[in-house]
């Protein structure tokens, strides 16, 4: 070996004993000697890792994005619901428009088939007319945009004011088909017959429009609203076949001479108080003890041999310094039948003194007899013991 390599091998030697035993890199700074100033370790720093900083910045963005993404679907399904509440809102309204025409046509057609002295041609004049008008309701109604939930309802609204469009001409076209029959039961077959079609679409309105529209908007959570009512017969027992048959008769006799022929007449049947049920007696005096619900129910017969309509009951009761006055209207009555007329929401009444309650009974057309119209009643009214 030579003296060359003996240097490389004491060179190589060396350089590798020293990479063996390096002690750990001494930090920067320190004092020479690998001791440190303080006298003891130096605690090591934490550091973030590199690559974390990235991850957190990210997962911030992602988080604020999140909540930009739940308050703008929060704002818009507010807004939403806001749309829907004006869309039902604005349908109803257009509804209850509809509805209340169609109501007012049936409270015109009750006046008028009520009208003492009716001849053929102002009825069937009359009648046209508000099927005319009730085929306008169907029109206005087709022309309602309801929201989708509602739609089938709203297609059983369109159904109620058809029917009351059928029943109106219906009415119409038998009083012009029976005009020169002198069949007046099969007339007034024939004619309740349409009248329970206008009875139908009230039952059809009240169910399958108003119900169900309430029901629906219940469950899509539509709040605060109310779908509309609309009653086209106030008073049934105006369509049965023994009124309807009455009121063709009336027709017929007016178109023919319009002077009331038969008998005619009603009678004061009996006046109550109520709710007590007490009966009042002319010649003996009532002691009435006053409450809230205190009313006085007046019966009226009708004492002839021809239905009656429009009969006007007063009731008045003599106080001071005003006399308390109240009206009522019996629409129609047939021969024989009694009906009711009920006064209540009195004012004060006169404490303690003795009074009296007067009933009274306008006279029917072509009525003569008119001694048993009238009563007076004796009463006290007294306060109810505490």
């Amino acid at each position: 070996m030579s003296v060359h390599d003996d240097d490389i091998l004491d060179f190589d030697f060396v350089d590798d004993e020293t990479r063996e035993i390096a002690p750990p890199t001494r930090p920067s700074g320190g004092p020479p000697g690998g001791g440190s100033r303080g006298g003891g370790p130096r605690r090591p720093q934490l550091r973030t890792p590199q690559g974390l900083t990235p991850l957190l910045r990210l997962a911030g963005l992602v988080a604020l994005a999140i909540l930009v993404v739940v308050l703008l679907a929060v704002w818009v399904q507010g807004c939403a619901g806001q749309d829907d509440q004006t869309a039902y809102g604005d349908y109803l309204a257009g509804a209850g428009e509809v509805g209340n025409d169609s109501a007012k046509i049936g409270s015109d057609l009750a006046t008028l088939l009520t009208t003492p002295g009716l001849a053929q041609t102002e009825l069937e004049t009359k009648l046209g007319g508000f099927v005319q008008r009730q085929q306008l309701d169907v029109e206005r109604a087709r022309d309602l945009d309801p929201p989708g939930p509602l739609t089938p309802a709203h297609a059983h609204a369109i159904e109620a004011l058809e029917l009351r469009v059928a029943g109106l001409q219906g009415m119409l076209d038998t009083f012009r088909a029976t005009k020169d029959s002198d069949d007046q039961a099969a007339a007034g077959q024939q004619l309740a017959s349409w009248g329970e079609r206008l009875e139908a679409s009230d039952v059809v309105w009240k169910d399958l429009f108003q119900g169900a529209a309430q029901a629906t908007m219940a469950s899509e959570g539509v709040e605060g609203l109310t779908a509309p009512a609309s009653v086209f017969v106030e008073n049934s027992d105006l369509y049965t076949a023994r009124s309807m048959s009455s009121i063709w008769q009336r027709v017929h006799g007016a178109s023919t001479g319009g002077t009331p022929s038969g008998l005619h007449g009603s009678s004061l049947a009996y006046t109550k108080v109520q709710p007590a049920n007490v009966q009042l007696s002319t010649s003996t005096e009532t002691k009435i003890t006053v409450s809230t619900d205190v009313s006085f129910e007046v019966g009226v017969t009708n004492s002839g041999e021809n239905q009656e309509v429009g009969v006007k009951v007063n009731l008045t009761i003599p106080a001071q310094p005003t006399a308390i006055k109240k009206t009522g209207t019996i629409d129609v009555i047939d021969p024989g039948e009694t009906k009711t007329v009920t006064f209540a929401d009195f004012p004060d009444f006169p404490f303690q003194e003795n009074t009296t309650v007067q009933v009274s009974v306008a006279p029917v057309p072509g009525e003569t007899n008119t001694g048993n119209n009238t009563a007076e009643y004796p009463v006290v009214f007294t306060l109810q013991p505490s």
